[in-house]
């Protein structure tokens, strides 16, 4: 099944219908902005724009401005929609696999070679209720469209005689609204009839009905995902149906409701040979029949079996649960033609908030009993069908009459449970299946109902039951299915965090699933619970945060207690590609057996394709490495009692017998700004002397006066220092932050927390990462981020050792047990085992105060740093860049392989303490030791930024560290080589000025290594630069800076540069670069008379030198390459034009920055003079 092409037809006919369907509805006098009152004529004759609607129409159109003026018209025009597209993908199934009653086909024709559906060729000899007058008519005049529409609605009314649910009556507004043009070569019904699109194979499979519906669905979907705002009701749908891949559903089924009928009779265990994800233990616990002999059934019958999902979607799930009981009938010697009524009335219960799914799902139902018993239609053209699937409705538009009118009383105990009754379903439509029921009296709904429907109406009281009496019987149905008790309950739900659920939601689980409110799905789960039998047995799929994190830590103990765990597999975080979240999928027995259960974990297996694959190999062979028999009771053994399957018993002795790490350190989460571009900067952003470093407490810093004090924001991975980007506005104790978060929240500590940590020496870790973790030492003087989450020590002895442990290989491998998900709160790592021995103590502190040493001064030999001193090449003199980076390549070599071997002595030490010899190795792979070795092409690039730094003045070859970064501007510190007297430095193709960036580039390496070996020099640099075949060494570097410095220098820099590209445009024809901090308000002036114009004189001089080769006594050849390069000059000539005009008009403004509103504000008011971020 080509599921790209099934997605892009489904999203093509999306369109193409709301697009029709919206046409139609015009032609009656209904837009999006209005509703055109009609003309009516006489009595039974209304018309709209001259046109007469028949009686029908009138009726459909009335309709059709009720459902608008209750939902509004867009949500009808989606509902019309899809209820065609409904339509016309059932009518496709149907003629390809032969069901349609009439045996001709009404979309396609049998003829390959013919593009006219059979039932039009066919039309007068059709077994339906037909107008032959009318479709004789019709083929004489050639009116193919009217035809195909009428032959269309014929059989709809027909299907309707079978699947109501499906093929609504004449009398549906959706009629009025039926799509022309649809016989069109470029329609979408071609494009579905089309076999070279979707094979005919295709729809022979049930499940192409559920693939459909997901990727007409798709753009909603992924509109609604994108938008990360909180759902409207009737967005619900779109966000959360995810089509459950086949073999998950596969599983679920067989693990649950195979596993049910097996458990009560094993004499049918040759039915799990057709079962190929049945999961189970091969040499069970020699009690393991004793435990689960209270809970089986030795007198269940197939025909009581209740089967449920309460998010059905398009009913993959039921129509698989289908085939089993199908098996399971059969093994019982019912007879076969009996079977698909008996499942579908006794054993499948369904429900879904979304109509359109409800139509599909109870369509696949009678597809699949169609395949098993082709005369099943007529089965229910004779004795009618029950099915036990509902759409659930909500009562939010019900008024106290309504009720009243329902109840039969105006007061009294009739009303009272009446309102108790319709209540319950206010806001059914987001709640869900979650709605837990109230009791309620069936006898007394159905007496109602059959009153209501007996009884004379007058014309009012006829409105009032058309309008509620179907919606009734909707209610009544639908607290059936909800009030039951399940044998079967499984399900893939919907996945939705709190934060993008509407308040009716929220605050229904508030009240009813407290602790389980996390989100959707495992409020889900905590319902299956309450829904399934005590005996029952329980699938689902769902996002396999709920196994790890602390928010799911009462819904794990709820279930190790309650419940077993029979069965699990965990996907790799790619392996379903329907979900942007790491998924699982288990069973349940929804009692505690006490019995070990089955788990297959497929971390390693990357990629959708492979997780069926490599779970039918752990179901085939038990004793693959990725495949565990666990017993749930060892979980709350482990802090938190993470779903931690593949532990073994060293692991949870070790958390038995270790200290818990907040018994040593204090693990703080810290603060949450809740406007980062408000009050964080990166360091280089700010002024060198509005920043605070190295305070020790919240005083010190208060009485310095400083404005931006270092931040930890947590960041990539890298271990023992480093990450320090960061500053944040701190000024008088946080005054500022602290009063926006007293008026956002009306008290500080709601997001400003742990302020008694800040500025302590600490441990710290990113909280989110992008892999593995990774903890490194902060000096004193920071405050910490909700996302650079800390540890504090009270004695600092503790706090070398602690570090040294957390980055093990031992760590490691325990935090994959308490939180196995790439988010490590301070919750995780306060319950991280800790076992002491004294007598490593030296040698571990030892160790890592020189990882801490190295790591810090590898972060400084880059600009990145605040401590950065010099430019690491100038740590090896010599006459030649070649020998200088060669010494730096082996020197970093050293360090990289130190740090290495540390790391891994490290682990040896803790493997040792640990008692893991026999699991794990101390080696350490070279891409987790996180100093930095060399890099030819980023050390030459860095090279060149140190230059240009020098150029500006931020740093001299006088003086180590940053010379300037805001403050008085001193032009003695800069002997060696000056810094720039007017702090811009032109970048343009051709050398026109002395101080060119490419001269002052040139000069500085001249400086650094000498006039002898300045031309080896440049070649060296630009062949590692990339130089051209026939380029010259100064050429190659040109060529670097007006095309790639600015992109090198602006991610080195983060989007936040500190040197500004002022150009004029594509053409390049002017360019330059300013320092930031030394930028005053009469630099645009400068810019202006004193290069921009320079370069328009060069230019046009170069112009007139082409028109004088042109116009002169030149060869063909010199002619055609002048008039070549004058066309690219005066390109240039106008854009120079162009961008002097708002040079001149900016610099007249003499705009003036601050350096506290950081670079992207400061940036933005040179918008259109300088390049891109």
């Amino acid at each position: 099944m080509n599921k790209t092409a099934l997605k892009n037809f489904a999203t093509k006919a999306r369109r193409e219908l709301l697009e029709k369907v919206e046409l139609q509805a015009r032609k009656i006098g209904i837009t999006r902005d209005s509703i055109q009152k009609a003309n009516v004529e006489s009595s039974d004759a209304i018309y709209i724009d001259g046109r007469q609607l028949s009686d029908i129409e009138r009726k459909q159109r009335n309709k059709l401005i009720a459902r608008i003026e209750e939902i509004g018209f867009d949500q009808v025009m989606e509902e019309t929609a899809y209820t065609w597209f409904n339509r016309f993908i059932a009518l496709r199934f149907m003629e390809v696999n032969d069901y349609l009653p009439t045996k001709i086909r009404v979309l396609s024709s049998s003829n390959p070679a013919s593009s006219e559906p059979d039932m039009m060729k066919e039309a007068l000899s059709l077994d339906l209720d037909i107008d032959k007058e009318y479709v004789y008519e019709l083929k004489l005049n050639n009116k193919t469209d009217e035809l195909f529409k009428y032959l269309i609605k014929v059989h709809c009314n027909d299907l309707n005689r079978y699947m109501p649910f499906m093929f609504e009556t004449i009398e549906d507004y959706t009629e009025i609204l039926f799509p022309e043009g649809l016989l069109g070569t470029d329609s979408f019904i071609r494009e579905m009839t089309n076999t070279e699109i979707i094979p005919e194979e295709d729809w022979k499979k049930v499940e192409i009905i559920g693939w459909l519906y997901q990727y007409y669905i798709a753009e909603e979907n992924e509109r609604v995902i994108q938008a990360k705002k909180r759902y409207k009701k009737e967005e619900i749908p779109f966000a959360t149906q995810l089509f459950t891949p086949e073999w998950i559903v596969r599983y679920m089924v067989q693990n649950s409701l195979g596993r049910y009928w097996i458990e009560s009779y094993p004499e049918h265990r040759d039915l799990i040979e057709n079962w190929e994800f049945y999961l189970e233990n091969p040499n069970p616990e020699s009690d393991w029949e004793e435990k689960l002999k209270p809970y089986i059934n030795k007198e269940l019958r197939v025909e009581d079996i209740k089967c449920f999902d309460p998010a059905m979607g398009s009913g993959h799930i039921l129509v698989y649960m289908f085939d089993v009981l199908y098996e399971i009938y059969q093994k019982c010697g019912y007879f076969e033609r009996e079977i698909p009524r008996l499942i579908i009335e006794n054993n499948l219960y369904g429900l879904d908030i979304d109509d359109r799914a409800y139509q599909l799902a109870c369509f696949s139902v009678v597809m699949k009993a169609l395949q098993y018993n082709r005369r099943f239609l007529r089965s229910i053209e004779r004795d009618g069908l029950k099915l036990n699937l509902a759409a659930i409705q909500e009562t939010n538009n019900l008024t106290h009459e309504d009720i009243t009118y329902l109840a039969g009383e105006l007061l009294g105990e009739k009303l009272e449970k009446m309102k108790q009754f319709i209540n319950q379903f206010k806001d059914a439509k987001a709640i869900g299946s979650l709605i837990k029921i109230v009791e309620f009296d069936i006898e007394f709904l159905t007496e109602r109902l059959k009153t209501i429907e007996m009884e004379d109406s007058n014309l009012f009281e006829l409105e009032r039951k058309d309008r509620i009496l179907p919606l009734f019987r909707k209610l009544i149905k639908q607290a059936t299915i909800m009030s039951r008790k399940y044998d079967i309950f499984v399900t893939n739900p919907p996945y939705a965090g709190r934060r993008y659920l509407t308040k009716e939601i929220t605050d229904y689980i508030d009240e009813h699933y407290e602790d389980v409110k996390s989100d959707l799905f495992s409020s889900f789960i905590d319902y299956s619970f309450s829904a399934t039998k005590e005996n029952g047995q329980i699938g689902f799929m769902t996002p396999f945060v709920w196994m790890f994190i602390s928010s799911y830590e009462k819904l794990r103990k709820k279930m190790i207690k309650e419940r077993n765990i029979s069965s699990l597999v965990q996907l790799e975080y790619s392996g379903f590609d329907g979900a942007t979240v790491p998924i699982c999928t288990f069973t349940l027995r929804n009692y505690n057996s006490g019995t070990s259960g089955e788990y297959v974990r497929l971390s390693d297996f990357r990629g959708a394709e492979n997780q069926p694959i490599k779970t039918l190999e752990a179901v085939q062979n038990p004793f693959v490495h990725y495949r565990y028999t666990f017993n749930q009771e060892n979980y709350n053994k482990i802090p938190g009692s993470p779903i931690a399957y593949w532990i073994s018993e060293k692991y949870i002795n070790i958390f038995l017998k270790g200290k818990k790490l907040k018994s040593i350190g204090d693990t703080r989460q810290g603060m949450a700004t809740s406007d980062n571009n408000r009050f964080l900067r990166l360091w280089h952003e700010v002024s060198q002397e509005k920043m605070g470093i190295g305070y020790s407490n919240s005083v010190q810093a208060k009485n310095s006066k400083k404005k931006w004090f270092p931040y930890n924001k947590g960041g990539e991975f890298r271990k023992w220092y480093g990450n320090i980007d960061y500053v944040i506005n701190y000024e008088n104790d946080g005054y500022e932050v602290k009063e926006y978060a007293k008026k956002l929240y009306k008290t500080p500590t709601r997001t400003i927390k742990s302020i008694s940590e800040y500025f302590k020496k600490c441990v710290s870790w990113s909280k989110v990462s992008s892999g593995d973790i990774a903890f490194r030492f902060y000096p004193q003087g920071f405050i910490f981020d909700v996302a650079g989450c800390c540890i504090f020590f009270e004695e600092e002895k503790y706090l070398n050792y602690l570090l040294g442990f957390l980055n093990t290989k031992v760590n490691k491998k325990l935090l994959e047990v308490i939180s196995p998900t790439l988010n490590y709160e301070a919750g995780h790592i306060a319950t991280l085992p800790i076992i002491f021995n004294d007598s490593r103590l030296s040698i571990i502190n030892q160790i890592v105060v020189d990882n801490i040493e190295i790591s810090k001064k590898d972060w400084d030999f880059f600009e990145n740093s605040w401590d950065f001193t010099k430019h690491p090449l100038l740590l090896f003199p010599s006459n030649k860049i070649s020998s200088s980076f060669e010494e730096w390549q082996q020197f970093s070599e050293e360090r990289f392989n130190q740090v290495k071997e540390n790391e891994e002595e490290l682990n040896r030490i803790f493997i040792e303490i640990y008692g893991l010899q026999d699991e794990l190795t101390p080696d350490v792979a070279d891409e987790d030791v996180t100093v930095r070795k060399a890099d030819l092409e980023r050390d030459i690039k860095s090279f060149i930024s140190y230059a240009i730094g020098c150029a500006f003045g931020r740093y001299s070859l006088d003086e180590e560290g940053l010379i300037y970064a805001g403050g008085e501007f001193d032009p003695t510190r800069y002997q060696t080589f000056p810094a720039d007297q007017d702090n811009i430095l032109p970048i343009l193709p051709d050398a026109y000025f002395d101080d060119d960036i490419v001269f002052r580039f040139i000069k500085f390496v001249e400086v650094i290594y000498g006039q002898e070996t300045l031309e080896e020099n440049l070649d060296f640099i630009a062949d590692v630069l990339g130089r051209k075949k026939n380029e010259t060494s100064r050429e190659t570097i040109r060529r670097y800076f007006v095309n790639d410095f600015y992109k090198d220098h602006v991610q080195t820099y983060k989007k936040r540069p500190i040197y500004w590209l002022f150009t004029s445009g594509k053409e390049k024809a002017f360019n330059c670069l300013i320092y930031m901090h030394r930028y005053d308000k009469t630099t645009l002036s400068r810019i202006r008379t004193d290069y921009l114009h320079e370069v328009q004189n060069r230019y046009e001089a170069r112009k007139q030198d082409l028109i004088n080769i042109i116009e002169g006594d030149s060869t063909s050849k010199e002619i055609r390459d002048a008039k070549k390069e004058l066309k690219s000059i005066e390109k240039k000539i106008d854009e120079l034009i162009a961008y002097d005009e708002k040079l001149h008009h900016m610099a007249d403004q003499q705009i003036e920055i601050d350096l506290d509103d950081g670079v992207k504000v400061n940036y933005e008011k040179f918008k259109g003079l300088v390049a891109k971020l």
